[in-house]
């Protein structure tokens, strides 16, 4: 029974970054072998077991058939005589199939280190053709690592997975998965903009395709293609660390612009409200969790709104920050503002400017919370008033935060990005 490290972690190793997680293959052994060991086995269609004090992954070398359509159609066969050359075949890229002994030897019979090297990601035989999830997976790959090129071989086997309709058969939860993994890494535009060079992204998002060749205005938006902003905007949102349902609505919020009557373009009067219809269609297609749903939802329909405050009387304030409900939960208030922020600072030029609407969001919402909301519901309690008007409490609680607003609230440095 030989052990050898793969993957990803032989990968990260000899690039130099830390290694998260290692994965392992078992060559020569039977089920059987690993339960004597005290392995405990988690795999479901293939044997898969857990180490009993690492809690790492150990499979079995297995070789894999494909038997129908989709990328759920395989056949496994692991059995002692499956040698580490025939589990290597069948992984996807030569940069994810190379082995590591125990002696610390490197296998790797594809040319992993070679494309590491040149910074490729090339497909280790035909047999990637059989599962269309290596389509988001080489796109989340290249959003990972920015500086690799595709191999244009592999390109052009995507391209024909795409014509086969061999995305079509993807379950939307996997769909899901790989692009939330693809928009937590370094530079997610890579990975929209490998799918859209393969086709694919038309099928799996054709609201996001629909945004390129879009025009907006030069003076709000000096890159002009509004595919181009969105790219530009995701892309900030990773510089700023956001978290993932930050990031989705990055990703979403100017849907609409893709339904804009050509003869108002550039202008997009009303996007927002179509931007919102968009992504919830995109959100019950794709299984897309409620977190970033609801965030995706919010900054769709105000970002343009958020963008201009200085402009907005202290009842608007109000009324947004009720819409996004601030007062109850500031921490999804402030993945809005990291979206908006996004958004603003995602344009050609515009990238290190300051973003002086998200302090003041944040200063008008520590205002409206200062006011003493029980205070003034007791005092219109002992008057007997909100006996006579039910809504007397809820009233007074508003005009009050509406005084302490136009009190205290300072009026920004206009800095409005594009509400149209």
């Amino acid at each position: 029974m030989e052990t050898y490290a793969v993957g990803g972690a032989v990968r990260d190793e000899l690039l130099g970054l830390t290694v998260k997680d290692r994965d392992w293959v078992v060559v020569g052994a039977t089920p059987q072998d690993m339960l004597a060991q005290g392995f405990v086995p988690v795999g479901r269609d293939f044997p898969v077991f857990l180490h009993p004090r690492t809690h790492e992954e150990y499979a079995l070398a297995r070789t894999e058939r494909k038997t129908a359509p989709g990328y759920t159609g395989f056949a496994f066969h692991a059995a002692p005589g499956v040698t580490l050359e025939q589990d290597l075949i069948r992984r996807d890229l030569t940069i994810n199939a190379m082995a590591k002994d125990a002696a610390g030897a490197i296998i790797d019979p594809h040319g992993g280190r070679a494309d590491l090297a040149a910074r490729v990601l090339r497909h280790v035989s035909p047999a990637f053709a059989e599962d269309p999830v290596r389509i988001l997976r080489v796109a989340r790959f290249a959003a990972r690592f920015a500086d690799f090129s595709i191999a244009a071989e592999t390109l052009e086997l995507m391209r024909g997975m795409v014509a086969a309709s061999e995305v079509d058969a993807l379950v939307p939860e996997r769909v899901w998965q790989e692009l939330a993994r693809g928009l937590m890494e370094s530079r997610p535009s890579r990975m929209f903009e490998v799918l859209r060079e393969c086709g694919a992204l038309v099928r799996l998002l054709p609201e996001l395709d629909a945004l390129w060749g879009v025009p907006q205005r030069a003076d709000y938006h000096p890159e002009i293609d509004t595919g181009v902003h969105v790219m530009m905007v995701i892309d900030m949102s990773a510089r700023l660390a956001a978290a993932l349902p930050a990031r989705f609505a990055a990703l979403v919020h100017d849907l609409g612009k893709g339904l804009t009557p050509p003869d108002i373009l550039p202008r997009h009067h009303g996007h927002e409200a179509k931007s919102v219809t968009l992504l919830e269609a995109v959100c019950e297609r794709l299984r897309v969790p409620a977190d970033c749903r609801d965030v995706g939802r919010l900054v769709a329909r105000f970002h343009g709104d958020m963008h201009r405050i200085a402009q907005l009387r202290p009842e608007t304030r109000l009324t947004l920050l009720e819409r996004c409900d601030a007062l109850r939960r500031p921490e999804r208030f402030e993945l809005i503002l990291l979206a908006c922020e996004a958004d603003y600072r995602g344009r050609l030029g515009w990238g290190e400017r300051d973003y002086a609407p998200a302090a003041a969001w944040r200063a008008a919402l520590a205002t409206v919370r200062a006011v003493d909301a029980g205070a003034i519901a007791r005092t219109i309690a002992n008057t007997g008033e909100a006996r006579a008007d039910p809504q007397a409490i809820a009233r007074n609680i508003s005009a009050a935060r509406v005084d302490a607003l136009r009190r205290n609230s300072e009026q920004p440095p206009d800095q409005a990005g594009d509400q149209r």
